[in-house]
């Protein structure tokens, strides 16, 4: 969803706003704030842990629960149930389904089931982004929202191909909502990363990028066999690496489809109108940007 200028997005009866970016730099902070001003708010790492990987989480933690004797025999005679407590705020449920490649006595899975699990999300990640038109219009036939904010989870550059002009995830997108890319610092990628070295946690990898990048791992550690890996030392090595990856691919969507605010921008940002009025002027200076270099090119 393009505009003409910031004019036309304020002139608008309703809006839908899409953030990407990475990991901390404020895309459910946004997204928090806007649903506290009346907007339905759809994050896409919930709706991948509630509709679409559910049952994959519950049934990975029926198998560890029947490893327990007391446990297994509540299981198998309908004794106890187990479920998910995802919620917006705590999506340890879907991450840890997700789990870590490497030495399983360290806490990893066999890296074919990781992949297993991968494709999973992959598949999940597309039909909740796939679903946003459809919540946008429940948004307001069933709870009266006149305004939508989705906020997508980091991984979306990873499911999607932004030199494609095809892709059929980002022609949703862009046909429904306002992209916006929050941009991150180099310090805050540094902080990302130091964060991530004392707690490292799982990730979703593009499997052409993820299968490159386990075997590059493998021969800087000089390890030879797939149960050798620890873990957390891929986790952390392979990190670094995503983040590298995907800020091109950020930059790229957001070139092609939508706009770019720095995450410096969105402490400032208190209110609803603090919002629209910094959206206002991005489409403006981009606006004024694009026909600069239409000039140059003339």
């Amino acid at each position: 969803m393009r505009f003409s200028s910031g004019r036309a997005l304020r002139d608008q009866p309703a809006h839908a706003v899409t953030f990407f970016g990475m990991s901390g730099v404020g895309k459910t902070t946004l997204a928090g704030l806007l649903q506290k001003h009346d907007w339905f708010q759809y994050s896409v790492d919930y709706r991948i842990g509630t509709r679409y990987m559910g049952e994959h989480i519950v049934d990975n933690f029926k198998r560890e629960a029947m490893k327990v004797p007391f446990l297994r025999q509540l299981l198998r005679s309908d004794s106890i149930y187990i479920r998910s407590n995802i919620s917006f705020e705590n999506l340890s449920p879907l991450s840890t389904y997700l789990g870590k490649p490497g030495n399983e006595a360290q806490g990893g899975i066999p890296f074919a089931e990781y992949k297993r699990r991968q494709a999973q999300h992959r598949q999940a990640e597309i039909r909740a982004l796939l679903d946003v038109p459809e919540f946008i219009e429940r948004a307001t036939d069933i709870y009266g929202y006149a305004h939508f904010v989705c906020d997508s989870g980091g991984s979306l550059c990873e499911v999607v191909d932004p030199f494609d002009e095809h892709d059929a995830v980002l022609q949703c997108l862009s046909a429904h909502t306002m992209l916006v890319y929050i941009r991150g610092t180099a310090s805050h990628t540094r902080m990302l990363v130091d964060r991530f070295q004392k707690h490292p946690k799982p990730m979703y990898y593009n499997p052409s990028f993820l299968d490159a990048k386990w075997a590059e791992y493998k021969v800087v550690r000089g390890i030879d066999a797939d149960d050798q890996v620890d873990p957390d030392d891929f986790a952390v090595w392979g990190f670094e690496q995503l983040l590298a990856h995907r800020i091109p691919l950020y930059e790229a969507i957001a070139e092609r489809y939508g706009y770019v605010i720095d995450m410096e921008a969105v402490p400032g940002v208190k209110t609803e109108d603090d919002l629209l009025a910094l959206l206002a002027r991005t489409i403006d200076t981009s606006v004024g940007g694009t026909a600069g270099r239409r000039e140059e090119r003339a």
